[in-house]
């Protein structure tokens, strides 16, 4: 089994395709409520389904690795992406940064490397 995509809404889909395009996604599909992305690494999706409502309060939280995590936020940053969180260091190995899209879906960046799935507590 593998993970195929994640869709979040968007509530502007213009503005929320310009941003995730800022991340690095492709865009590969696009209708007028519906926008589909590859990522640059890896054989996932991601898309975006317009809804006026926005993504609610129990809105999943996205996260990408990035391998230049820290170069990838001052860019982004340097773009006019705020931060809510700058690049830190987390106590389960794990460095992020934490911010929202346009319409307001949490998103992490971060960079885990083997920690990611080969955790020093992983279970056998």
């Amino acid at each position: 089994m593998r993970l195929n995509q994640v869709t979040v809404v968007a509530t502007d889909l213009a503005r929320s395709i310009a941003f995730y395009e800022l991340l690095g996604l492709r865009l590969i599909v696009r209708s007028d409520q519906y926008a589909r992305f590859e990522l640059p690494d890896g054989d996932s999706t991601f898309s975006l389904h317009t809804s006026p409502s926005g993504p609610g309060p129990h809105a999943p939280t996205i996260y990408f690795e990035c391998d230049d995590l820290d170069a990838q936020a001052a860019r982004l940053a340097a773009a006019g992406v705020a931060f809510d969180v700058a690049p830190t260091d987390q106590s389960w190995l794990w460095r992020e940064a934490h911010l929202r899209d346009p319409a307001g879906n949490p998103l992490i960046l971060y960079l885990a490397g083997v920690n990611r799935t080969h955790p020093p507590w992983r279970l056998p």
